[in-house]
C-alpha cells in the first residue's frame, strides 16, 4: 500500500529522512565544529497560505520569517551571527509589498543584534520565504534537547497560549471582514505575527550553566515535551496549575479547559522550554524570568497533574504535514 506524507505526519517524515541522511541526534539547530566553538545552523520555510493569516502585513511576514529562525538559535544558547533569505515571489506582486517584507526582516534581525546578509530571489506561484540563520556558541555552553535527568525541574520562559488565541482572532476577523479594534485582541494578534525569539534569555541560560536540556516550543508545549522526552529518554510530570497561561487568552477561550488547551497545543509562542538542575534553579532565575511547571521522571511517561487527577499528556500540537 502506498503511503503518503500526510499518513506519516511531519515528525514521522522527519524521522524517515534523518534515517536516510544518517543524522543521529535532532536539535533545533545543526552543529558544526569551529575550534573551541560550535557553529549552529537552522532553516525554516514559510508559505503565504499556510503560515500567514490574511491580516498579516508584509512587514509582519518579514519579521516572522526572521524570528522563527532566531528562535532556534536561541534554543541552543548561541549568539546569532547572521541570516540568509531565499524568497519565491509571484511575478504580479507589488514592489512595495516586497519592500515591506524585507523591511520587516531587517527590523527583526536588528532588534536581536544581527542582520540579513543576503540570499536569493526567484519566481514562484505562491509567496514562499526560506530563512537560514547562523549562530555560534562555546562547546561547553551549548544547550541541546538531550541531557535532562530524573529530578530536574521542568521550566518555561514567558506565558503560553497567546499566539494560538491570536490566530483565532485573526481567523475570525477574516471571516467577518472586520478590523480588530479591541487593544487586547490586537495584542494577541501581534504576539502571533510578531513573535519575540528569546535570544537574550537563551544566551543567559547557557551562561548560567544551570540548564540540562532545552528547545523552543514553537509547535506547542505538549509536542515539545515529547521531543525532549525522546532525546533524553526520560518522562515528564507537568503540573496543570503551574502552566503560565497568558491572561489575555481568557478573552478568546471558551473556558479554562480551552485556555489550557491553547497553552499546551496551539504553538506559535516561541518560548523556551527547558530543564534545570534543582540546586541551580536560583542561577536560572537570575538568567531569565521563568516558571517551574513540573519535573523530570525516570520512567518514560508523560503525565499532567491537576487537583482532581493525574492523566496522560497527549502529543498534540502544530504539525505542517497535518495541514495538507
Amino acid at each position: 500500500m502506498t503511503r503518503r506524507c500526510i499518513d506519516l505526519g511531519e515528525r514521522g517524515l522527519v524521522g524517515r529522512i534523518t534515517e536516510i541522511l544518517e543524522i543521529g541526534e535532532r536539535d533545533d539547530c545543526a552543529l558544526a565544529e569551529d575550534g573551541e566553538r560550535y557553529l549552529v545552523w537552522t532553516t525554516d520555510m514559510l508559505h503565504r497560505r499556510a503560515d500567514f493569516p490574511g491580516i498579516a502585513t508584509p512587514w509582519q511576514i518579514g519579521w516572522m520569517t526572521v524570528a522563527v529562525n532566531l528562535s532556534d538559535v536561541a534554543a541552543m544558547g548561541a549568539v546569532p551571527l547572521g541570516l540568509l533569505v531565499a524568497a519565491g515571489i509571484p511575478p504580479q506582486t507589488e514592489v512595495s509589498f516586497v519592500e515591506e517584507i524585507f523591511r520587516g526582516m531587517k527590523g527583526c534581525a536588528s532588534r536581536f543584534g544581527t542582520r540579513v546578509l543576503g540570499g536569493d530571489i526567484d519566481s514562484h506561484d505562491e509567496l514562499t520565504l526560506v530563512g537560514t540563520a547562523l549562530g555560534r556558541v562555546e562547546k561547553e555552553l551549548v544547550l541541546r534537547r538531550m541531557g535532562a535527568v530524573p529530578g530536574d525541574l521542568l521550566c518555561t520562559s514567558g506565558t503560553l497560549g497567546s499566539a494560538g488565541a491570536g490566530l483565532r482572532v485573526a481567523l475570525a476577523a477574516e471571516e467577518g471582514g472586520e478590523g480588530i479594534g479591541d487593544p487586547g485582541l490586537r495584542a494577541l494578534t501581534r504576539r502571533l505575527l510578531e513573535p519575540s525569539p528569546r535570544v537574550r534569555e537563551g544566551r543567559a541560560l547557557a551562561l548560567s550553566r544551570s540548564v540540562t536540556s532545552m528547545m523552543d516550543n514553537s509547535d506547542g508545549l505538549a509536542l515539545s515535551l515529547f521531543d525532549l522526552s525522546e532525546a533524553s529518554g526520560v518522562g515528564f510530570l507537568v503540573r496543570e496549575d503551574e502552566i503560565p497561561v497568558d491572561p489575555l487568552v481568557g478573552r478568546v477561550a471558551e473556558d479554562d479547559d480551552d485556555a489550557l488547551d491553547l497553552a499546551l497545543t496551539a504553538g506559535g509562542d516561541f518560548e523556551l522550554v527547558f530543564t534545570v538542575r534543582p540546586e541551580r534553579i536560583d542561577e536560572a532565575r537570575q538568567a531569565c524570568e521563568l516558571t517551574v511547571i513540573g519535573e523530570v521522571l525516570e520512567e518514560r511517561v508523560m503525565v499532567i497533574e491537576s487537583d482532581a487527577e493525574i492523566r496522560a499528556l497527549e502529543p498534540r500540537g502544530y504539525q505542517h504535514m497535518m495541514r495538507l
